[in-house]
């Protein structure tokens, strides 16, 4: 997220979390939108604070990608960051260092084989979740989803969230799966209508399918 107005509509929508891409490279990096820290301070002193992020009872993730963890603490510090999402090639000390220091961790893998999932064992107790995602050349996501059955393989203790590829016509799919360790969702690409911009009514449809779901079981 990183435009203001989006970033409102999108909080009310009943979402948990949300995501502030901190890598410059993206096409999603908060340095491309209009919303900062100090303009957002600045708009909710003006408006009685109903625009402000701060109010909504969700946790800010920020991403980064083999950033430093000097880099990383300071970004948290100051845009009041809940959690560290490491979606590089950080290693599990860089992790354990972070963790030990307080900050709570979101670890990303590129999964597309049962082979992939073996790494991910060197990071337990090292990342408060894991994030399993679609292997591809590049960082950050594909837009496509892997086969999903490969993390029956995954007998870690440390709970995972679910990205890659998951869009309006997942919920059936999402139905149908299960894991002890599963804990959320990402959803970034197959909502939005450009880099950065979430289709606000798609992401509302979807998300109350899915809450749905809960109050059925």
């Amino acid at each position: 997220m990183r435009e203001p107005e989006n970033i409102r509509q999108v909080a009310e929508t009943g979402i948990d979390w949300m995501g502030f891409i901190f890598y410059a490279r993206s096409a999603r990096s908060i340095d491309n939108g209009k919303w900062t820290i100090e303009n957002e301070r600045k708009s909710s002193s003006l408006n009685n604070s109903q625009f402000s992020i701060f109010n909504f009872q969700l946790k800010r993730v920020g991403v980064f990608v083999n950033a430093t963890p000097d880099e990383m603490m300071e970004t948290a510090a100051r845009y009041r960051l809940d959690y560290l999402q490491l979606h590089g090639n950080e290693s599990p000390d860089i992790c354990y260092t972070l963790h030990k220091r307080g900050y709570a961790i979101i670890k990303a893998f590129s999964i597309a084989t049962e082979e992939d999932l073996k790494p991910v064992a060197d990071y337990e107790g090292r990342a408060d979740y894991f994030l399993f995602d679609t292997k591809c050349s590049s960082y950050g996501g594909s837009g496509k989803q892997f086969d999903w059955s490969v993390l029956s393989a995954y007998k870690g203790q440390t709970p995972f969230l679910l990205s890659g590829g998951i869009n309006p016509d997942s919920v059936e799919a999402l139905r149908n799966f299960s894991h002890p360790k599963l804990a959320g969702i990402d959803l970034n690409s197959g909502f939005e209508t450009s880099p950065g911009m979430k289709d606000v009514e798609k992401l509302k449809t979807f998300i109350d399918k899915i809450k749905n779901k809960k109050t059925d079981i």
